[in-house]
């Protein structure tokens, strides 16, 4: 099963991905088309969301920097960040070097605290797509990316869905893209992560309790591409999704 979270006739509702994509079940059994829909942020309310930076070694190495962290790099993201499947995200004047970050989001499904990292999939309850841009002229430290860089409204987008876990087998087999104005700029795989979703799901239990609804931004893999405001940027992930950004002028 996929759900998409929607704005219909004033309502934000949930409803059901259904005719191969092209439609959405509403909750008293209505059927539109998806290519009608209002999208939003698949987020469930006072979810926490967690981020990870840095957690590619093809990417760290394309940064300048070590293959591997020795801890990883956690930070949080408000609501305030994200925009639905075929949003708008502003692109500041000044932000020459904005470029967008494909990345697969794993939905906790049930409580978890300190769960072993061969358990920790259970915990998983389904996957999303991310592009969490990044602005590299108001980022003060690679190690600590500030509110500038990483929770600008509206510079997250997420969706179009969350896929149920069951239809994800192996979330370390997957082949991420993406794409400005039909060109291919990244083209990596979630097989190259340093953690891997199990893996970041154990380390995060250990330091909290995780929640129903929580998310996690697992990193994105090298293709550093500046974009302009103008651009349609998509980031897919097979298997889960296809997510369309568009830049606006700020």
């Amino acid at each position: 099963m996929k759900r998409a979270r929607i704005f219909h006739r004033g309502r934000d509702i949930w409803a059901e991905v259904v005719d191969g994509d092209s439609g959405l079940r509403l909750p008293n059994g209505q059927v539109i088309a998806a290519a009608d829909a209002h999208w939003l942020p698949p987020v469930q309310r006072g979810a926490a969301v967690y981020a990870l930076g840095l957690n590619y070694a093809d990417h760290n190495k394309e940064l300048g920097f070590a293959p591997k962290l020795a801890t990883p790099l956690v930070f949080m993201k408000g609501d305030n960040c994200f925009v639905g499947h075929d949003g708008d995200t502003p692109r500041p004047a000044d932000g020459n070097q904005m470029h967008p970050e494909c990345e697969l989001v794993a939905v906790i499904g049930k409580p978890a605290r300190n769960v072993a990292e061969a358990d920790a999939l259970d915990c998983v309850s389904g996957y999303t797509v991310a592009n969490d841009y990044a602005i590299r002229e108001y980022l003060e430290n690679y190690y600590r990316p500030n509110a500038r860089v990483k929770n600008r409204d509206a510079t997250t987008p997420i969706g179009p869905w969350v896929v149920d876990a069951s239809h994800v087998p192996d979330p370390q087999a997957l082949r991420l893209t993406t794409s400005v104005n039909g060109e291919v700029v990244q083209n990596g795989s979630t097989a190259d992560m340093i953690l891997s979703v199990a893996g970041l799901v154990s380390y995060l239990s250990s330091v909290t309790t995780l929640m129903p609804g929580d998310m996690i931004l697992t990193g994105t893999p090298q293709g550093v591409h500046f974009c302009n405001a103008g651009d349609t940027v998509v980031c897919e992930i097979e298997g889960v999704g296809r997510l369309v950004s568009n830049l606006v002028p700020a």
